[in-house]
């Protein structure tokens, strides 16, 4: 499974404007509703706020992970954005976040999530492609570096 796959142009959202950490959390959600069954959204929602209380998913160098597991869903969901403004975010490293990456699976797909896991945090732990996405204007821009950058990684 591609990262780039699961991004598409109402999940992908380049200039997010957002006050603090739920806000974030919250229209990232909110921006997979189309796609999930309904009533869905709820469960996705109290999976990841869940995580952020065990342990605040900001990784470090400006980007947060947030990821939750939900037993209503089939399919794994993902969105992506980059901030208007950095928000603290009580990332690792103390710095605030100007880059988000959530993922949310099925209960039942343990491994498959954390192997998506890991080549999210890999990607973005690339700071060139960090830049080239600051870059971007746009999703679908956005979408084409995942996939320039993924298409790199897998083939050397």
């Amino acid at each position: 499974m591609n990262i780039f796959s699961l991004l598409n142009e109402k999940t992908v959202l380049p200039n997010l404007k957002a006050e603090n950490k739920a806000e974030i959390l919250d229209k990232m959600i909110s921006s997979l509703e189309d796609m999930v069954p309904n009533g869905e959204i709820e469960e996705i929602r109290e999976a990841v706020f869940e995580r952020e209380r065990i342990m605040s998913t900001g990784v470090g160098k400006g980007l947060a992970i947030p990821h939750g597991k939900a037993s209503g869903i089939t399919q794994t969901y993902a969105a992506f954005a980059i901030l208007k403004e950095p928000v603290d975010y009580e990332a690792i490293d103390s710095e605030p976040v100007n880059m988000v990456f959530l993922l949310v699976g099925p209960q039942s797909s343990n491994n498959l999530h954390i192997k998506m896991l890991s080549r999210i945090s890999r990607l973005m732990n690339n700071t060139e492609f960090r830049e080239r996405l600051r870059n971007c204007s746009t999703a679908d821009e956005i979408i084409e570096a995942f996939k320039k950058e993924e298409h790199v990684a897998l083939n050397g």
